[in-house]
């Protein structure tokens, strides 16, 4: 997706050759600990329901994605590459230099009412977190929120951020008027003593995100008040987090976190994230940088074969410690409708 579909709040139409940023672009920072080196880049999108190429292969035809940048900062984000559309690098500018839609919400209700649009489900947080830190400062998803509950329009949320609970008041009024789903992410987990380094690895992978122990926090609360809630195991980190003893723990902390269901994704490497990620391991674990140029050396994605046996030791998992189970007749209050299944194979969620 490129960014043509953006535009200044402080000049007329653009011209389409010329970087976003070589244009004068609104600028702001906060001398704040949460923001210091982060500068935001305020700026009116043309457009904000966006639909997926069709190319994706993924579940879902529309999106709508209020930032570009992420301050999450994910050493694997795939969407890193998309800020070279805007002459900005795929490492360092995209942890710290946030394009703001300012104008997302008043789009949506705009376009939810246009007469040709059918009410299709809409993701929300596909390309980077809408939760993430951003949000607190910008407030963006209250009134997007607002604007799907008014047109009863489906949709879904994928979030590692615990700002989501702000907008339970919201979600829960969308549904009670319309399908609402919404999803955590979180690869591993370390057990509350973390006595094998998991905390560490997430500070050093993920080190902008609140831990994974939080998100399933925020899973359960997202459950407990009737909103089906499942986790995207992702990613799985080969060498990292993929033993039998961590894919485990993961499994049986995702359970008693009441989640409704279970989305293995293997690590997947595209240009921009492949170039950070491999920096990030040459630093933190040399060793491992033979191995990953061997799974990784054909193309962005591990071989089918160890993608599939991690997809089966995880459904046998979440079998054994009963994912779903007390998700589903906690979420069963709102939605009567039938639930996804409670594994299903992360191989064409690739925007995840």
């Amino acid at each position: 997706m490129r960014w043509d579909n953006l535009r200044l709040t402080d000049v007329g139409e653009p011209d389409s050759a010329t970087p976003l940023f070589a244009r004068k672009a609104v600028t702001r920072t906060f001398d704040t600990p949460g923001f210091r080196g982060v500068t935001f880049y305020e700026i009116h999108a043309r457009t904000i329901i966006n639909r997926v190429p069709g190319a994706s292969h993924v579940p879902f035809q529309w999106t709508i994605n209020p930032y570009r940048g992420c301050t999450h900062a994910c050493s694997y984000c795939f969407a890193r590459n998309t800020h070279t559309y805007l002459d900005l690098d795929a490492g360092r500018d995209f942890d710290s230099k946030i394009v703001v839609k300012v104008n997302a919400a008043e789009l949506v209700r705009r376009e939810l009412a246009v007469p040709r649009w059918r009410g299709a489900h809409i993701a929300i947080g596909t390309n980077v977190d809408c939760y993430q830190r951003a949000e607190g400062r910008y407030g963006l998803m209250r009134g997007i929120l607002a604007a799907l509950r008014d047109a009863a329009n489906p949709f879904s949320i994928l979030t590692k951020g615990s700002l989501i609970l702000r907008d339970l008041d919201l979600l829960t009024e969308a549904a009670e008027v319309t399908d609402v789903g919404t999803a955590v992410s979180a690869g591993f987990v370390g057990d509350d003593g973390d006595d094998d380094g998991a905390a560490a690895l997430w500070r050093s992978v993920e080190p902008g995100t609140p831990s994974p122990g939080k998100r399933l926090e925020v899973c359960a609360t997202l459950t407990e008040h009737g909103l089906p809630c499942s986790v995207l195991m992702a990613p799985i980190l080969p060498y990292l987090t993929d033993s039998p003893k961590a894919l485990d723990r993961a499994v049986r902390r995702i359970a008693a976190a009441g989640a409704t269901g279970i989305t293995p994704i293997v690590l997947h490497l595209r240009p921009g994230a492949r170039e950070w990620f491999m920096s990030w391991l040459g630093r933190e674990h040399p060793r491992l940088v033979p191995r990953y140029l061997e799974l990784y050396g054909r193309g962005a994605y591990a071989p089918k074969s160890y993608q599939r046996r991690i997809t089966d030791q995880v459904r046998e998992l979440a079998e054994r410690h009963g994912v779903g189970r007390s998700g589903r007749a906690a979420a069963r209050r709102i939605r009567t409708r039938p639930q996804a299944p409670v594994v299903e194979t992360g191989e064409q969620l690739s925007l995840m």
